[in-house]
């Protein structure tokens, strides 16, 4: 049987979906920074309505995602489920660069977002089903860091073209649609498609909860919980301008975020894989307390730079790892599915989350915001490790 050529030491489909995500990323994150100020400062948009923007966009899309892991799985395809998404994302800038009102703006980032349901459960997948199971946190770790390292380049572009075309946001979101163009090509060329014996009607897996034990149905709920305090970005950024940094530097400031989170999700995953994927989760819901505590707290511009640094570490530890982790307790033959049901479930929440989020800042204070995201990340942390009691336990009495 002829050996996989490998990439970097990583299988065809792994390596190409992180080159994928990195110029997907990219093209995201050219424009990502811009979209609050752009909102407040052009549109004359409030906080509350940059929540329910954000708030929608993330989580009506985000329905989509158990729907295309649901039937990702049953017909056997992951790949042109992947090309779909990827190319509805591209195409959602054109409608960024036309906006003259709040809603052109909603319906570029519904239609981003709702790329990002088509695509995501079936990548997942992809990932997953090439990889061994102990090298899984290796595996969405370099994705996550490709996806991140993306995230630096879109924001470094960013500065760069802001100063060449004197702060024209409309050219900017014109201009990054070049590489999602790139992606979208990439996958095409390089993705390729595992293929699958043919399964009998009664064997194509149905939409149901029961296919999942309670293991999952745990941290499924504890994500959504988290989810409720982790309100859009979009807050982050407009609190770095209120507590002092200039808006020319706002793309610098989440380049940073995204240079520690790139350069930290791949360590992290090797850790998780050798000292445990669930102390790393936790370390990462503890963390994120303490830097929305810091973010409330704030009162210079310094600050701001040490905790978006936080913030991107805090991202390293969990993002691509609570994938690795949900992939060590789900059925072989329901990844996508599982995957779907997680981003479907967790994405939703920041529906009510930044709701939540822009209703305290414009009727409490900004600081409420923040204080509410460290509450309910310290409340799930302790859930979480009493579902870590509960799982080492049930494996106690599984191998006596």
């Amino acid at each position: 049987m002829k050996k996989e050529k490998t990439f970097f030491g990583f299988g065809k489909n792994v390596f190409f979906s992180g080159l994928v995500s990195f110029f997907m990323d990219v093209s995201s994150e050219m424009i990502y920074p811009l979209i609050p100020l752009f909102l407040a400062n052009v549109l004359g948009v409030n906080m509350s309505m940059i929540g329910l923007i954000e708030g929608t966009a993330e989580s009506t899309a985000s329905l989509l995602k158990v729907f295309s892991g649901w039937f990702s799985d049953r017909i056997g395809q992951r790949k042109n489920l992947m090309l779909a998404g990827y190319a509805i994302s591209t195409l959602s800038r054109p409608i960024m660069a036309t906006a003259a009102v709040w809603q052109q703006v909603l319906g570029s980032r519904f239609t981003d977002r709702l790329g990002k349901g088509i695509r995501t459960a079936p990548r997942d997948a992809i990932i997953a089903e090439a990889t061994q199971a102990t090298h899984l946190g290796r595996a969405f770790s370099f994705h996550r860091a490709m996806d991140t390292m993306g995230a630096v380049a879109g924001p470094a572009m960013t500065i760069f073209l802001l100063g060449i075309f004197n702060n024209d946001y409309r050219l900017l979101f014109w201009l990054s649609m070049v590489p999602g163009v790139i992606a979208v090509i990439l996958i095409i060329l390089f993705i390729q498609e595992k293929k699958k014996q043919p399964t009998s009607q009664t064997a194509l897996p149905r939409l149901s909860f029961s296919h999942f034990d309670w293991r999952m149905k745990c941290f499924i709920a504890i994500a959504t919980l988290f989810a409720l305090g982790n309100s859009s970005d979009a807050f982050l950024i407009l609190r770095a301008e209120q507590v002092g940094i200039p808006t020319v530097m706002i793309p610098a400031v989440y380049l940073a975020f995204n240079l520690v989170y790139s350069l930290t999700s791949f360590p992290a995953g090797m850790a998780a894989d050798r000292f445990g994927k669930k102390r790393i989760i936790l370390l990462g819901f503890v963390l994120f307390a303490g830097l929305y505590y810091g973010f409330a707290v704030a009162k210079n511009s310094a600050a701001i730079w040490v905790l978006f640094s936080l913030y991107g570490l805090f991202m390293g530890l969990t993002e691509g790892i609570q994938k690795a982790f949900l992939a060590t307790i789900i059925p072989p033959d329901f990844k996508a599915t599982a995957f779907g049901v997680y981003a479907a479930i967790v994405g939703l929440a920041m529906f009510p989350a930044s709701l939540i989020g822009g209703w305290l800042w414009d009727h409490v204070s900004p600081a409420a915001t923040f204080y509410f995201g460290a509450a309910t990340a310290a409340v799930s942390a302790l859930l979480f490790l009493a579902l870590i009691a509960a799982i080492n336990h049930s494996e106690r009495l599984t191998t006596a």
